[in-house]
């Protein structure tokens, strides 16, 4: 079955010939630009799109990757668009909308006929309110077109050995913050720190909510009783609060994907 999805991926990029990836450093656009770059007679670059709201270690990763595997890549930087300053409920809507229009300029003024995303077909029954507007822009996604899941990226990319492979997921630092509140660089730099400190410590994909003046830590399965242990639990609160949180909690219930998004259609 798995192999069936693969030769259709391959399948529908050849007939795509031509195209740009929006590329995040993550499983699935990774993925997604490897195969691609693996292809013959097939034309295509890889864009990332640097904001203040994407984690530094993405952006990093995603250009190691790219220069690891050959993959034409070029990263954009782009201001804070103000549509999204006070992270209005539609808020992946209207970013999506907006950085892809900027690649829908790039690959018009550079001769790519279609703008591809790593959406895969778990992630069109998930929360995504971004994908309205990638259908909007005719943004096409192969992996969700070939029925790939995440599982099934996953296992590829393992028997390819690629390290990647069981990468934890990854969002925009914006998902941290409660809807309808007004964001500022201090307060990105804050959770981006501390996640990456968290990383550092062996909490790979562990979360960092913000709510005021509250860290609100959301680990991955497996993980919980681990730091909640953790011998170095005091270095861990002292650093946090130096980075600028005054109260530091865990989330009992762990990491779990749209948490933000559920305090507003439970309003």
């Amino acid at each position: 079955m798995i192999e069936e999805k693969s030769i259709k991926l391959d399948s529908i990029l050849r007939d795509l010939k031509s195209f740009v990836i929006a590329f995040s450093g993550g499983v699935d656009s990774s993925f997604l630009a490897y195969r691609a770059k693996k292809l013959a007679r097939v034309n295509m670059i890889a864009i990332t799109i640097r904001t203040l709201y994407m984690p530094d270690r993405e952006i990093d990763e995603a250009n190691k990757f790219a220069d690891s595997h050959g993959i034409k890549h070029k990263i954009f930087d782009v201001d804070f668009p103000e549509i999204i300053r006070h992270n209005p409920k539609e808020r992946c809507y209207l970013c999506k909308k907006t950085l892809f229009s900027k690649i829908a300029v790039f690959a018009s003024e550079n001769g790519y006929q279609y703008i591809l995303d790593g959406t895969n077909a778990d992630d069109t029954g998930e929360i995504r309110p971004g994908l309205k507007a990638l259908k909007e822009l005719s943004v096409r996604s192969p992996l969700a077109e070939a029925g790939l899941t995440k599982k099934d990226i996953r296992e590829l990319l393992l028997k390819e050995n690629l390290s990647i492979w069981d990468k934890p997921a990854m969002a925009c630092l914006l998902t941290r913050i409660p809807y309808e509140t007004k964001v500022s660089e201090g307060m990105l730099k804050m959770i981006g720190r501390a996640e990456d400190f968290l990383f550092e410590k062996g909490y790979p994909g562990t979360r960092v909510r913000l709510h005021g003046d509250v860290a609100r830590i959301e680990c991955m399965p497996g993980y919980l009783s681990k730091i909640i242990n953790d011998p170095e639990r005091e270095q861990i609160v002292a650093n946090l609060k130096e980075i600028g949180f005054r109260y530091i909690s865990l989330d009992l219930e762990g990491y779990r994907t749209g948490s933000m998004y559920t305090e507003i259609t439970e309003k």
